[in-house]
């Protein structure tokens, strides 16, 4: 039992060492995941600033200019030309120099004035289904809260009902407040995966791995010490992009630190454990890239890091409850933005642990099998 625990320390420092000897590999560690942090937390957002529209006013009403001061006076809508007709707008959605036409039909003054109906139409480039959709929701907000505000300064009656809302663990609905907290996941299973995958293709360009062959090295040591580095390295990669979140992006974390990285052991457990079957299979390093990138895609999209896995339809649905990224997000949001506990996330957590359980023995089959 020590002769096989030191084997297995003897290559976990050898594999440290390959990885941290290298001035590029040490900084390759730590400077991609913070550059893809910052990347996706400023670029991947559906916060909306600017939304370039047409104007179509059609009744020339002191109330259908006091509706489009208030549109503009948001600072997120940017007029880019005022028309007549709706005719006339529409070359600008095709060329994509705008994405709402808004038409204030005639008599929306009116309209107003007798509790009528008062006609604005909002149309939307829906080629960008998503972002159209944001902006719709704005100008409908803004259109909305501009009839309550005129029929209160006129003395008419109130609407019916008002709506106040209000957004828990994200008050003002930041998008990057929810995909910071996944990229902790996220990014560390890209890195981590290639790693371990790359690793015994390395091995086989080297020409090393014959030495591994003839060493007094069982296959399930050599699949322990090369997949406790990859951990190291990938728990490494998860705090330094914990720590961009705290202190660049400042979103105040809730949970227990001591949760999170348990949650993270197992994922990151779950996901070596993927990468060793990539590397069992793989003959090179091209071979194991190309692999990776082949399962890191479905993962990445059956995650519900872009888009909630219950919208997904039933077939995979399924394939998600086998993906350890979609364990590992609902972990980090958890525990970062909720305060989740430990029991709360229990189920969660005994996934990823069977997930592990299963493709560790399973890498370690096709291990022993291609040697």
């Amino acid at each position: 039992m020590f002769s096989s625990l030191l084997r297995i320390l003897t290559l976990i420092r050898k594999e440290l060492l390959v990885i941290l000897k290298d001035p590029k590999s040490r900084a390759s560690i730590i400077v991609p995941p913070i550059l893809q942090c910052l990347i996706f937390g400023y670029a991947a957002t559906y916060d909306l600033n600017n939304v370039p529209y047409a104007l179509v006013d059609q009744d020339r009403s002191a109330a259908s200019i006091a509706l489009v001061a208030k549109l503009e006076g948001s600072g997120i809508f940017q007029r880019q030309g005022a028309f007549l007709q709706t005719a006339e707008a529409v070359p600008l959605l095709d060329a994509r120099r705008v994405l709402l036409i808004v038409v204030v039909g005639p008599g929306f003054e009116r309209g107003l004035e007798t509790g009528a109906a008062a006609a604005v139409q909002v149309i939307a480039d829906g080629r960008n289904s998503n972002t159209s959709g944001i902006a719709q929701g704005y100008a409908n907000t803004i259109i909305g809260d501009f009839a309550a505000a005129w029929a209160a300064e006129k003395g008419m009656a109130a609407p019916g009902v008002r709506v106040s809302t209000r957004a828990w663990f994200n008050p003002q609905l930041e998008t990057r407040w929810s995909m910071i907290p996944s990229l902790i996941g996220t990014i560390t299973m890209m890195m981590t995966m290639m790693l371990t995958a790359m690793s015994v293709a390395r091995e086989r360009e080297e020409g090393t791995f014959d030495q591994l062959l003839v060493a007094p090295f069982t296959p399930t040591e050599i699949m322990i010490g090369k997949a406790i580095p990859s951990m190291i390295v990938g728990i490494t990669q998860a705090t330094a992009i914990l720590l961009v979140a705290l202190f660049w992006f400042r979103i105040p974390f809730a949970g227990s630190f001591l949760t999170l990285y348990a949650g993270l052991a197992l994922f990151l457990a779950a996901a070596i454990g993927f990468g060793l079957f990539l590397s069992s299979i793989a003959g090179n390093m091209q071979q194991a890239m190309i692999l990776c990138f082949v399962f890191l895609m479905p993962f990445m999209l059956l995650s519900g890091l872009m888009s909630p896995t219950d919208n997904m339809p039933a077939a995979l649905q399924y394939l998600t409850m086998i993906n350890p990224l979609t364990y590992a997000i609902r972990i980090t949001r958890t525990v970062y933005l909720e305060g989740g506990h430990f029991a709360e996330l229990l189920p969660d957590m005994a996934a990823l642990a069977v997930i592990a359980a299963v493709s560790m023995p399973i890498s370690a089959w096709m291990f022993r099998h291609r040697l």
